[in-house]
């Protein structure tokens, strides 16, 4: 018996795979169902991280308008939304149905990052919502 990494297993004994990550799907080989969703996905993160910038925006010079109220109401959606995946995407199930298997954020972060930044993201976003409440508007 060999020893490796304080497990043993048998001499000629394959290694057990530590976690198998599906291999990313490049853009040719995805149909064209799949590659609409991303595209969608993706203005809809790109919608997401504007509305995240504007709430920042607002807090940091003390503004408050129909467009801070909107920001704020379209994180509160997607809020709501991964509390129902609980922490994931819930389009996650429907875009594999739909021939694609890598999460979104694995497509620009490698995948440890890529677990991360939802919960990065919301505490960004929260913070955010924080400082809209702390700092009151200007008086004009």
């Amino acid at each position: 018996m060999r020893t490796t990494g304080g497990a043993a297993r048998p001499h000629g004994a394959p290694r057990a795979a530590a976690s198998v990550t599906p291999a990313r799907a490049n853009w040719s080989s995805l149909p064209p169902k799949a590659k609409a969703f991303r595209v969608a996905h993706g203005i809809w993160s790109v919608a997401q991280l504007t509305c995240l910038w504007y709430i920042w925006r607002s807090a940091w010079r003390r503004e408050r308008d129909r467009r801070l109220a909107a920001a704020i109401g379209f994180l509160m959606v997607e809020g709501g939304a991964l509390i129902v995946g609980r922490g994931n995407c819930p389009f996650g199930p429907f875009q594999r149905e739909l021939g694609d298997a890598t999460p979104f954020f694995e497509l620009i972060l490698p995948p440890r990052a890529a677990k991360a930044a939802i919960p990065f993201l919301a505490a960004v976003s929260l913070v955010g919502l924080a400082a809209v409440l702390l700092r009151p508007p200007r008086s004009r």
